[in-house]
């Protein structure tokens, strides 16, 4: 690896945010980044998570601020909505541009 200042530096990794750089925790992030709000079966079908796993995955999001969740019912069934807080978007933010700054900074 060369020397310069366009170069990667591997600390840099240890400044990635850990609670967003879990995969599962990504693609739920990155799905709720790009719509206003989705359902809990929503994201557990684009994710292909178990609902147990989902659901420890939001609890750890809307735990850091991340995510904000509303249960209600439709009807007689509970629906879950989930949406990304306004950190929550910062975080994802920073995450891929951090990421993205890594990648493009690797030497051939």
């Amino acid at each position: 690896m060369n020397n310069s200042t366009d170069s990667l530096d591997l600390s840099d990794l240890a400044d990635l945010d850990r609670l967003v750089h879990e995969p599962a925790r990504l693609a739920v992030m990155a799905l709720l980044y790009v719509v206003e709000s989705a359902d809990f079966t929503f994201i557990m079908n684009q994710t292909a998570l178990t609902w147990g796993n989902l659901s420890a995955h939001i609890s750890k999001l809307e735990e850091a601020g991340y995510l904000d969740v509303e249960k209600t019912f439709k009807g007689k069934r509970p629906n879950t909505m989930l949406k990304l807080t306004m950190q929550g978007r910062t975080a994802f933010q920073a995450y891929t541009a951090k990421m993205r700054h890594l990648l493009q900074n690797l030497s051939s």
